[in-house]
């Protein structure tokens, strides 16, 4: 009988594969590995095999990779937000353009033009504006906190933090995140203490019991911040502490709440309260002014932001008779960033409440040349549409990982754009999708943009030309 669990010793890793993992070869079997760098060798332990691969955690750590540095945060390795800390930026930069350069070459089979060098991020900590911890009654325990407890010694088991990765119910509490700037951890700590001290139910994942549940922050390159507590219900505890908070931390701009009852932590369908300050914030991209609400989409690392819309900007080429249709247009941060090159933009997106934002950020910034529509893509994007709203010179399409629908590939093959610029977080769904595109359109420009570093994600720019 087969052991579901082996080792495989002296195993060297050559080298990083996507969702952060690190490659090695046995005896035929490609071995998939968190934690680990290209030439690290490692003793490894086998948890999953299928016939031609395989998925092992590090037991025991043999010769270390001169790509390895010491990461940063004290919490690498358990919370799962920034897997390659232990890889160096140089290198984290140099496996993202391979991992362009793969999809396109080996899934897109376009093995010219070479993606452009990676945009590095000048930031490497501290990037964020958006950050979620989860409320916790029982905390992820390390070892030296379960043998203070085999010891009779009480520790504090409440926590906020981040869940463990594939642990739905386990949260890792931190104590100095390294991704958001100041004043985010200040505020998450002190918000902790006081719940603590004043002993407010922290909530269980497990039996949907107790009464904090969720803390957002938000900041802004203008300055300003937003808070948003989530409750259970709201009380006279919750109001103490919401007081608090607005007297501790007086540089917040909107401190909101909200009383979610659900079995889920999402909030964009229930009403959310001010309890001090704006119900928004507002962010700045170049000579533009944005609002950003508690439920807004907004990418969220503002500095790259901006370089990502340079370059779909640059690679469209608008002129002043062109209609745009920008797709998955979110609060219409790109189309309100191209409007004033065009005759008109038109954005689609599923999100109703996105869409009144983009409508509102129109207005905010005296863009009179955007049109907004919300609705399924698929449904939306038809021939009648496009006669109402005029057949697109240029269209700038932005989807979710998963990729447009086949559907809308073909309204858009039907359109008959001469430019499309795609762009994506995703460049193995990207690739895929060009290749359904490949027979009308030619890839002339790629550009990968580093907007999340030493996580293994990578944004990427492509611009195709009507054949």
């Amino acid at each position: 009988m087969r052991k579901k669990q082996y080792i495989i010793e002296n195993l060297e890793i050559l080298d990083a594969a996507a969702e952060g993992k690190a490659v090695g070869k046995c005896d035929g079997l490609t071995v998939f590995v968190s934690g680990l760098v290209p030439g690290d060798v490692a003793d490894v332990m086998v948890f999953k095999k299928k016939k031609t691969y395989a998925e092992a955690r590090p037991v025991k750590l043999i010769k270390s990779s001169p790509l390895r540095v010491e990461p940063s945060c004290s919490h690498f390795g358990l919370c799962g937000g920034c897997k390659w800390q232990m890889l160096r930026y140089e290198q984290q930069l140099f496996f993202k353009q391979k991992q362009v350069t793969d999809n396109f070459e080996h899934l897109g089979h376009f093995p010219s033009p070479q993606p452009a060098e990676i945009l590095a991020s000048e930031k490497q900590y501290y990037y964020r504006n958006k950050l979620e911890f989860t409320f916790t009654h029982q905390r992820w325990l390390s070892d030296d906190d379960m043998q203070q407890q085999n010891l009779g010694n009480t520790i504090e088991t409440r926590g906020m933090g981040f869940h463990i990765p594939a642990k739905f119910d386990k949260v890792l509490d931190i104590a100095h995140c390294y991704l958001q700037p100041d004043p985010s951890n200040a505020i998450r700590q002190a918000v902790k203490q006081f719940a603590i001290t004043h002993d407010i139910p922290f909530y269980n994942l497990r039996l949907h019991e107790g009464i904090l549940r969720n803390l957002i922050v938000r900041t802004s390159s203008t300055h300003e911040v937003m808070v948003i507590l989530s409750f259970t219900e709201k009380n006279e505890a919750t109001t103490a502490l919401l007081q608090f908070i607005a007297d501790a931390f007086p540089q917040i701009t909107s401190l909101q709440y909200v009383v979610n009852q659900k079995l889920n932590d999402t909030i964009t369908d229930l009403p959310i309260e001010v309890f001090k300050g704006k119900p928004f914030i507002m962010e700045k991209m170049g000579d533009l002014q944005f609002k950003i609400g508690p439920t807004s989409f907004y990418q969220t690392n503002t500095d790259q932001a901006m370089r990502l819309y340079q370059v779909a900007k640059n690679f469209a080429d608008i002129h002043p008779t062109d209609i745009v249709y920008d797709l998955y247009t979110g609060t219409g941060t790109i189309a309100n960033f191209v409007a004033r090159n065009a005759q008109k933009v038109v954005g689609i997106e599923y999100v109703d409440a996105a869409i009144e934002d983009a409508k509102e950020n129109s207005k905010i910034n005296g863009i009179t040349n955007t049109a907004f529509y919300a609705g399924d893509m698929a449904k939306v994007l038809t021939q009648d549409f496009i006669r109402a709203n005029g057949r697109p010179q240029v269209v700038i399409t932005d989807p979710p990982r998963a990729g447009m629908h086949p559907a809308v590939i073909e309204q858009l093959i039907e359109t008959a754009p001469h430019k499309i610029v795609y762009v994506s977080c995703n460049p193995a769904t990207q690739a895929r999708d060009i290749t359904l595109l490949a027979e009308h359109y030619t890839v002339a420009k790629i550009q990968p943009v580093d907007m999340f570093p030493h996580t293994q994600h990578v944004e990427n720019v492509v611009l195709l030309i009507k054949k």
